[in-house]
């Protein structure tokens, strides 16, 4: 994969029409994957080696950015988002490698201001439940 521009990594919304919309004026973007791994070594395991169980543990994906909201309106859907802890549908679009798409959950939102700047937040989702993956 060749080198882009980090603006180019978009998380958009469900709009509730079928679409998505990308979400406020994001500054910075970031996506990870993990997964816990489940231990299943025994006194017959090979030299002592650990063995893991494949297919086993809990997956999971973080987004956090930060930014500016473009509007009043995007504002209050985060906010209101965050305060209900709904599970929305979200896609995670990152050219040249595919769209991540499924339910997460707003796990924090913080607000933060510049005597002589704008106002600005950082967010972080967690994923709630299976996502799909289609690539680019």
């Amino acid at each position: 994969m060749a080198a882009q521009k980090g603006k180019d990594l978009l998380i958009r919304l469900a709009d509730g029409a079928g679409g998505f919309t990308t979400v406020a004026g994001l500054r910075t973007r970031q996506l990870g994957f993990n997964a816990e791994t489940v231990d299943v070594t025994n006194a017959d395991s090979a030299g002592r080696w650990r063995e893991l169980l494949a297919g086993a543990g809990m997956r999971r994906a973080s987004i956090s950015g930060s930014g500016v909201f473009r509007d009043a309106s995007s504002d209050a859907r985060m906010r209101s988002l965050f305060f209900d802890g709904a599970i929305e549908t979200l896609q995670i679009v990152v050219p040249d490698f595919g769209t991540v798409e499924g339910p997460f959950q707003i796990a924090s939102l913080d607000y933060r201001g510049d005597h002589a700047g704008e106002v600005t937040f950082d967010m972080a989702l967690e994923s709630a439940g299976a996502l799909t993956f289609t690539a680019a």
